[in-house]
């Protein structure tokens, strides 16, 4: 399988969450920047609200590849338990932990300008980005959304690594991966076109389905 754009896989996802449609407790959560598209078309499906959820890595100093742990939307901070094992001064934590709250703000505002975030708690939250390689990212979603007292917690993407996808189904309630390639090597390929997504993009995309789904909630 090959999907022509994000919107498209976005297109071929969604009826596999169907059984999430017109569910009051659903919102839809995307990864920006390329999981907006795949996760507009998802919630237009199943009538429900969609929101960024923005994550940043903490990479640990001089070794930026290394994850110390990872800030989301809605103040949380998750760690990666096996940083004291690195002897890393508390100060330089601080330091990246700063900038990334800078520019996770930054993001936000720029997506969403002073609209609050979408209250996660008691509410069935799909998370969707626009594939899983190693599923980092993804990882540090949930733990954060988790934070915040779901309902349930659901991982939806149109192409992920078999391992990987399996992976999550001891990490959140619901996983669905609408393509588990073999060999899978990268994300982009399962796209003809894999551009990068603009920020332009993602704040149409977001004032899009925020007006459709006003027009719903009327």
């Amino acid at each position: 399988m090959l999907f022509a754009d994000r919107r498209q896989a976005g297109q071929i996802l969604a009826p596999r969450l169907i059984r999430y449609a017109d569910d009051s407790d659903v919102i839809v959560l995307a990864l920006p920047r390329g999981g907006v598209p795949v996760a507009y078309e998802v919630a237009a499906v199943l009538h429900a609200p969609l929101d960024v959820f923005v994550v940043r890595k903490l990479g640990l100093p001089g070794h930026e590849e290394f994850a110390m742990g990872a800030i989301a939307t809605g103040g949380v901070t998750v760690m990666n338990p096996e940083l004291a094992d690195f002897h890393i001064p508390e100060a330089a934590i601080e330091t990246v932990v700063a900038r990334e709250r800078s520019e996770l703000a930054r993001r936000e505002t720029l997506y969403r300008g002073e609209r609050p975030p979408l209250s996660v708690e008691a509410r069935i939250a799909i998370l969707v980005d626009d594939g899983l390689a190693t599923g980092s990212t993804m990882l540090a979603a949930a733990t954060a959304v988790r934070r915040q007292r779901p309902k349930r917690i659901v991982v939806a993407v149109p192409v992920a690594a078999a391992e990987t996808c399996r992976s999550f189904h001891s990490e959140v309630d619901d996983v669905v991966c609408a393509h588990t390639p073999e060999p899978f090597d990268a994300v982009g390929l399962w796209y003809r076109d894999f551009s990068q997504t603009t920020d332009a993009e993602v704040h149409a995309l977001l004032a899009a389905a925020w007006d459709a789904q006003a027009r719903r909630d009327t």
